[in-house]
């Protein structure tokens, strides 16, 4: 693969740098060199010199999109952006790399595999499933569901160790489970799946391991980490009851994970991918 010929859009973002470290030469656009909720802009890009679309931008504030301003920025990000850029692969005759979620499931059974029916909880995850309709009908296409996502900027590792580090007990939420997606492996299941031109497709990408409940990463990341803080069970109703503008969500995200093992690729089990996160993070605190 000529990596080269890869853009990267949305490359300020989590996944976005990680891809970058990945594939140093590719090339890398963010809102400010390609607006991609605007058409025309989108439409008259210069996509002569590239192959494969890595879609890394994304509205993912699932609260935020409840409310009236954050509904349609999640629309035009998550959706019509989407439709744009589907247009253009399909002129171009483009490879589409686009990053869905659980969400896109009410968490009501599970694991959830690729061609489970979608039934979204809330304005995020119906934005999403909009976006995962409109990718799937592009003749090539890698559309990767993944969860738990944590990657370099504000996450819930890094908030835990910071709560940890302050002697909080922290009440945390121990109904939702699923596995972590740290955005290195996520790169890496990108990465194995255009080397080996897997079949065009959905593909559920996780972390491996048992899956485990916020509570549960919790004690587990205090642990790591060296900290006596103890932490106390909660449930999703009772953690937002006070909280205004609050989206539902899906209590089970565990992802099946055979269809993408079937080609050949073995998740790295999230726990030692935690640990490694979390040594690191304590190296430079």
């Amino acid at each position: 693969m000529d990596s080269s010929k890869f853009l990267i859009i949305g490359a300020g973002g989590q996944l976005g740098k990680a891809l970058q470290a990945q594939y140093p030469q590719a090339q890398k656009v963010d809102v400010a060199e390609l607006d991609i909720t605007n058409k025309d802009a989108v439409a008259s890009y210069d996509w002569s010199n590239v192959t494969h679309v890595l879609n890394a931008a994304a509205y993912t504030n699932v609260d935020g999109a409840e409310t009236t301003e954050g509904r349609v920025a999640a629309w035009k990000v998550n959706a019509t952006a989407v439709a744009y850029l589907c247009e253009a692969a399909r002129a171009h005759d483009l490879t589409f790399v686009h990053i869905s979620t659980d969400y896109v499931f009410d968490g009501t059974r599970g694991p959830h595999k690729e061609d489970e029916p979608f039934s979204p909880l809330g304005v995020y995850a119906a934005t999403k499933a909009a976006g995962d309709i409109l990718v799937s009908q592009l003749p090539k296409h890698y559309l990767l569901r993944t969860s738990f996502v944590i990657g370099e900027g504000k996450n819930f590792v890094r908030i835990m160790l910071e709560l940890g580090k302050k002697g909080i007990n922290p009440a945390v939420i121990a109904d939702q489970s699923g596995r972590l997606t740290f955005t290195s492996e996520l790169v890496r299941a990108i990465d194995h799946l255009l080397s080996k031109q897997a079949p065009s497709g959905t593909y559920n990408v996780s972390n491996g391991g048992e899956p485990t409940s916020w509570a549960g990463l919790t004690r587990e990341i205090f642990r790591l980490a060296g900290y006596a803080n103890q932490v106390s069970d909660t449930t999703t109703e009772a953690y937002y009851k006070d909280k205004a503008e609050t989206a539902q969500r899906p209590l089970n995200s565990v992802l099946d994970l055979a269809k993408i093992e079937a080609t050949g690729f073995q998740p790295k089990d999230w726990h030692e991918d935690l640990a490694d996160y979390v040594k690191k993070e304590m190296e430079q605190a």
